[in-house]
């Protein structure tokens, strides 16, 4: 009994280890996966993949409940933006950040834009700009409220969703304005990162050379007290993108009078707080109810 008992223990060692190996090289694919047998589809399913460019990167899946909307009943509506160092990610891998929210009662927007060489900056941010401005226009037609759009994004998606969100110019390319946004919830976000130093850093952005462009690529450097209202959370145990991130930003905020919640979690590393965003790990840590809580929430403060 003892031996089936180690047998059993070392069994469920490997699988945890093989487990850490396959999220490490491809997490979102492999999150999704897990996510769908551990918990279903939670009553979601994928509405529609919409086209926002020319390249295929630039791409809207909409995910919503399986049951017909009620046209007097809108939902409100989550936009998602990928992480991956601005040069690798996949809205098509995310199908676990759909099926969290549908199930807590928002329709969700999963973003793509443009990876490497052909998202270098500015081009990232333009692409979710154009993904928000299409979202906006579009989403009435899958139940969700275009009044009530909560942008969130996962490290260089928060990046990409944050400047989109403090910097009115991407938004005025669309007739619109930052204030059109309810709110704003960064994941693991970089906001403060110059001198640029990554590999990953040097390619979105080195080409940048005038040193006040350069600045003003930074998030941190954009704050206003009219920013939508924000949720930063972070990891304290972030070794890809340090802590201070969310913490200058978020004291920047309120500094210059705007509303910034800081939330961080003592034992997560850079991909955790996605990682609780899959199950069955959501059903144990509270990142999914925090973001559905405050992304409700701003809506009545708007």
């Amino acid at each position: 009994m003892a031996w089936t008992i180690g047998g059993i223990l070392a069994v469920v060692a490997l699988a945890a280890i093989a487990l850490q190996i396959a999220i490490a090289r491809d997490g979102p694919a492999v999150l999704s996966a897990v996510d769908r047998v551990s918990g279903g589809d939670g009553g979601a399913e994928l509405k529609a993949k919409i086209t926002t460019g020319d390249h295929p990167d630039q791409k809207l899946l909409i995910w919503g409940p399986k049951e017909r909307p009620t046209l007097d009943h809108a939902r409100p509506v989550l936009l998602f933006v990928h992480g991956g160092s601005w040069n690798s990610g996949d809205p098509e891998s995310y199908d676990f950040v759909g099926r969290a929210f549908v199930e807590r009662g928002f329709i969700v927007a999963l973003a793509g834009y443009r990876l490497g060489e052909a998202g270098q900056y500015p081009g990232m941010v333009e692409d979710v700009a154009g993904a928000f401005a299409q979202v906006r226009e579009q989403i009435s037609a899958y139940g969700g409220d275009p009044e009530h759009i909560v942008l969130a994004g996962h490290s260089a998606g928060a990046y990409n969703m944050m400047m989109v969100a403090l910097e009115e110019k991407w938004l005025r390319a669309h007739s619109l304005a930052p204030d059109a946004i309810s709110g704003i919830v960064g994941i693991s976000g970089p906001y403060d990162f110059l001198p640029l130093d990554s590999d990953s850093t040097k390619a979105a952005f080195g080409h940048v050379e005038e040193e006040q462009a350069l600045k003003a690529t930074q998030p941190i450097n954009n704050v206003n007290g009219d920013a939508p209202p924000m949720l930063l959370i972070h990891g304290e145990e972030d070794t890809t993108v340090g802590l201070f991130h969310s913490k200058r930003l978020s004291r920047k905020i309120q500094a210059a009078g705007g509303t910034a919640t800081l939330s961080t979690y003592p034992a997560m590393s850079h991909t955790d707080p996605l990682i609780s965003i899959a199950s069955p790990w959501r059903n144990r840590r509270d990142i999914v109810d925090q973001i559905a809580t405050f992304a409700r929430y701003v809506k009545a403060q708007k």
